[in-house]
Formats: C-alpha cells, sequence, structure tokens
C-alpha cells in the first residue's frame, strides 16, 4: 500500500471550497468562540478562516469528542482565571458562580454547531483496538488518535492548531508555524 504524505496547509492562504470536507479541532472552536487573551493572533486567523469556510460553504463536520474536549477545556480556562477563589475545579463547577458560565458555553456551543454536521467517530468499531494498541506505547494522546482516525475513514482535512499531529497521515489545515515548518 502505498503511503501518501501530506504537508500541513497554510489556513491564512487556503482557498476553501464547497467540495472541502473539514473537522475543525477543538482548540479551533476555542480560538473562534472561547475565552482569549487580548490580542492573540490566532482568534483572527481561525475566525477569518471559518468565515472564509462558510462563504465558500465548505462542509464542516463535528463529532462529540470535539464537543465535549471544546466544552471542558472552555470550562477549564475560566476556572484558571477563577482558581484564586477556588482551589479545585469541581469546587469550582459545583459554584453558583459557575452557572452562567455553563450558560455561556453552552451558547458557544450552539453557535458553532450551527455551522456544522454532526458525525461519528465510530467507537464501537474493532479498529478501536489498534488505537488503544497504539496509545499503550505511549507517544499520543488518545483523543488526537480518534480524530485521525476519524478524519481517515470519512475522509476529513483536520483544521487544527495542535502540534502533535505533525505525524500524522491526514490532510491538516493550520495556522501553527510550528507544523507548517
Amino acid at each position: 500500500m502505498e503511503m501518501t504524505e501530506y504537508r500541513p496547509e497554510e489556513i491564512t492562504t487556503c482557498n476553501f471550497r464547497a467540495s472541502d470536507s473539514l473537522l475543525l479541532d477543538a482548540n479551533v472552536w476555542l480560538f473562534v468562540y472561547g475565552p482569549h487573551q487580548p490580542g492573540d493572533r490566532k482568534v483572527a486567523v481561525y475566525s477569518n478562516a471559518l468565515k472564509r469556510m462558510l462563504v465558500a460553504e465548505s462542509r464542516i463536520y463535528v463529532d462529540v469528542l470535539v464537543v465535549s474536549e471544546f466544552i471542558n477545556r472552555y470550562a477549564g480556562l475560566k476556572w484558571e482565571i477563577e482558581h484564586e477563589v477556588f482551589p479545585s475545579f469541581k469546587e469550582f463547577r459545583k459554584s453558583k458562580e459557575f452557572k452562567p458560565l455553563a450558560q455561556e458555553i453552552a451558547d458557544a456551543v450552539k453557535r458553532a454547531l450551527r455551522h456544522c454536521t454532526r458525525i461519528e467517530s465510530g467507537f464501537e468499531s474493532p479498529a478501536v483496538d489498534s488505537l488503544i494498541d497504539e496509545y499503550s506505547m505511549g507517544c499520543f494522546d488518545f483523543n488526537d488518535q480518534i480524530l485521525t482516525a476519524l478524519c481517515k475513514e470519512k475522509g476529513l482535512k483536520l483544521v487544527t492548531d495542535d502540534g502533535d499531529f505533525r505525524t500524522r497521515e491526514i490532510p491538516i489545515v493550520t495556522g501553527n508555524r510550528h507544523l507548517l515548518a
């Protein structure tokens, strides 16, 4: 079987098309809809890219794993800001201060989902056993493995800022300079 070498594509110059099938990683959704540092260059990069995807009518897909990562990381980022008041994340999550944040996160998820078609990662597939075996070697993030397998199975391009995807044999669109180097 012939191996295809994939070079990540620069997101700022990517010419999105209606024929594109894209899976946006949780970190991309966080740059667009999550909390961030004022002036963060990546917010503009990924927000502009999403606008171009929508104008091009690219097909954007989402899996529950991405939604889960988005929700948990969004809440974690907010807790990091509040950690002096709440020494543990679980304490923060149980507080009355968390309730408006939960609504804020839910609203952000709903905005993101408006642009997406939902798909399944196929966790029931027998191939998961090989992913677990690969994970046991201690070199990979399991969620990244699932997203890689999903992209391969469904023929999707992954839009991500995660440098861990450098060695994955899937098409990637990114603004991460380290992935592009």
